[in-house]
């Protein structure tokens, strides 16, 4: 991630024109990394007796803006996923991990009054952990799991986001959306009566999220100019699709050496998939999306 900055936008990709409108210039320091959840594996990284979490520990070493090779160079903007909020801690501490991972989106972003946190954000919603920011006129939102999320007491973001959109995107700037689960047919997948398992073909209930979580959001950022949601979930498949008049993207895991590299200006949107190749910083591209806003 380090070097990403010195290499140039894919101009092609297996041998088919990229389409992009910075096809051939250097790519640049990005502004941030935004994490699509899933930083850890298991709450944080469990042991025993409640204590840090050492995935989380080996996250934050790593994931935290800082200098030499071994620390990303640019702010990192964190978010939760399924493997950091869903596993309970040892009785009696079972919310142990959530609060602690919860903390660590808390600690990172929200600024006080005598508290400077390493990222600051400009809108940090306390109850659900939401936070939203701005880079020039580009409004950017993170929803963790995905945007009302209740599970395990949590509080649904899904006011504070209306409040958000309506505060910071009623002039028709672009919105760019982050969360964990996506609309691919993992993030979709039903209880499976015949095979006892979650797949796509089951007509029980959803593993992930339902129906009615997903019209729940997408009627709060109805009338905004949403130009793409970023998510995560399904680890091995970078994906670039369309669902319900959205663009969606969905790099490969980062923990395969999967990321999404962005550029979006007032002319439109560069999306590029890519994975690293090797230990040295080498990098192929996989996948593109190429946006033109109308005058």
């Amino acid at each position: 991630m380090n070097g990403v900055g010195d290499k140039s936008w894919p101009a092609e990709i297996n041998g088919v024109g990229s389409a992009l409108r910075s096809a051939g210039s250097r790519i640049g320091t990005p502004l941030g990394i935004i994490v699509g959840g899933d930083m850890t594996d298991d709450g944080g990284g469990q042991v025993t007796q409640p204590s840090e979490g050492t995935q989380l520990l080996q996250f934050s070493q790593r994931y935290q803006q800082g200098i030499g090779p071994d620390r990303v160079n640019v702010p990192v903007y964190v978010g939760l996923g399924n493997h950091d909020l869903d596993q309970n801690g040892p009785p009696p501490h079972a919310d142990w991990y959530r609060r602690e991972l919860r903390d660590y989106v808390e600690v990172n972003h929200r600024a006080g009054v005598f508290f400077k946190p390493p990222v600051s954000v400009a809108d940090y919603d306390v109850a659900s952990d939401c936070y939203s920011w701005d880079w020039g006129g580009l409004h950017l939102v993170q929803l963790h799991r995905f945007g009302g999320d209740t599970a395990f007491g949590a509080e649904s973001s899904l006011p504070w986001l209306k409040r958000n959109l309506a505060a910071n995107a009623a002039d028709g700037r672009p919105v760019v959306l982050f969360q964990h689960y996506g609309w691919d047919s993992f993030s979709l997948e039903r209880w499976d009566p015949q095979k006892s398992t979650f797949d796509d073909d089951g007509s029980g209930a959803p593993h992930w999220w339902n129906d009615e979580d997903r019209e729940a959001l997408l009627a709060a950022i109805k009338g905004y100019n949403v130009v793409a949601v970023f998510h995560g979930h399904q680890h091995e498949t970078p994906m670039i699709y369309q669902r319900d008049g959205l663009d969606i993207v969905k790099p490969k895991a980062s923990f395969m050496g999967g990321f999404a590299l962005v550029r979006i200006t007032n002319a439109g949107m560069d999306v590029a998939l890519g994975e690293a190749t090797d230990d040295i910083g080498n990098v192929m591209f996989t996948n593109t999306l190429a946006r033109r806003w109308q005058s």
